[in-house]
């Protein structure tokens, strides 16, 4: 399962071992538990990659083979690639713009867009340095 965690300022993308039924039903009794209010609702979710990354077209090829289209990549410019991925997002609210937002996919898939997310951040710490 990928898990996208969004803040005030910045998201971050991660690989959970947990399958996405078990990972709700966690995030579920822990609303419970706490007396927070939880929205979970079917969604988008989209972010940027640079085009050329070593394995992208690996991860293109993934895509090809996933027939759910649970992800897209559609490119943007000459530079960069917005993936969009079908999943659902869970907040204090339905109007909140900070939560979670979980999606399922292959292994593989997962495994490539995650590793590709990570060089991303990687290399945009090297360039701001």
């Amino acid at each position: 399962m990928l898990k996208l965690t969004y803040t005030e300022s910045s998201f971050d993308l991660e690989c959970v071992t947990l399958s996405l039924e078990e990972w709700v039903a966690q995030r579920v009794i822990l609303a419970l538990r706490v007396g927070q209010g939880l929205c979970i609702e079917p969604t988008t979710a989209s972010f940027l990659l640079p085009v050329d990354l070593p394995g992208v077209e690996v991860l293109r090829s993934e895509v090809k083979r996933d027939d759910r289209e649970i992800i897209v990549l559609c490119a943007c410019d000459a530079e960069y690639m917005e993936v969009t991925l079908r999943g659902s997002w869970l907040s204090a609210s339905s109007k909140d713009s900070i939560g979670v937002f979980v999606t399922t996919m292959s292994d593989r898939a997962e495994f490539f867009l995650h590793k590709l997310w990570q060089e991303a951040q990687s290399c945009a710490s090297v360039m701001s340095e």
